[in-house]
């Protein structure tokens, strides 16, 4: 499994998410409430040290009002293990800077995802699932999933085997391949992502990083937090 200890994330700078399977970390931040402050008036040519009770109503004037520049001064970047069917949806924001392990250099530390609970498809919605009503299989339905990971990783490695080359040995992995990205977003952006992806229209599984990250931020934006209601 990959492990954040390769980049020295502290325990209480990553979270564990997909029941343990996955997990996010914050690995580096430029910025913070302050320099959203400093940034909002320095056409007056003000500068602060700390915040203080008129910095945090202008904080909230921001945000109740979208005048958004100033968050974009404010950056963090994280390492992210996730699903590739994750990965996917996390890359349609496009304001992201993102960097991701390449199976065409590597073929360690191949695992996949075995959904903790299996759900079921909404008969209303094609986007969305419900959870399972209590005759369903999940046991037997989760164990289908494990033997097709076990099959994929089979025929992957028979081809290598065989000389086939990594690119083109990694088509026949799944959806459910786990991978590791650096993800690096300015504030702005990153509360849109949450705005989308903690929403209950939002898959569960991105919706869990969504939850994670703003148990990673919360510290050191508090006043942003408490204006977007966590």
């Amino acid at each position: 499994m990959a492990e954040l200890t390769s980049v020295n994330v502290p325990p209480e700078q990553h979270v564990m998410v997909l029941g343990g399977q996955g997990w996010i970390g914050l690995v580096d931040q430029m910025g913070s409430e302050i320099t959203v402050v400093n940034a909002a008036r320095v056409s007056f040519g003000k500068f602060r040290q700390e915040m203080n009770e008129r910095d945090v109503v202008l904080v909230k004037y921001l945000l109740e009002n979208h005048h958004n520049t100033p968050l974009e001064h404010v950056v963090f970047t994280f390492l992210v293990h996730c699903p590739l069917f994750v990965r996917s949806q996390w890359h349609r924001h496009r304001t992201w800077s993102y960097n991701e392990i390449s199976r065409r250099y590597t073929q360690e530390d191949l695992e996949f995802y075995v959904p903790p609970e299996i759900r079921q498809q909404s008969a209303d919605n094609r986007q969305a699932s419900l959870p399972a009503g209590g005759d369903f299989d999940q046991l037997h339905c989760r164990e289908i999933i494990r033997q097709q990971n076990a099959a994929a990783l089979a025929v992957y490695e028979d081809l290598l085997s065989r000389g086939v080359c990594r690119e083109q040995a990694r088509g026949v992995l799944p959806q459910n391949l786990m991978t590791t990205f650096w993800a690096t977003v300015d504030l702005s952006n990153l509360l849109k992502f949450i705005e989308l992806r903690a929403s209950e229209h939002a898959q569960w599984e991105i919706r869990e990083y969504a939850e994670a990250i703003k148990t990673l931020i919360k510290p050191s934006i508090p006043n942003i937090a408490s204006v977007a209601g966590w």
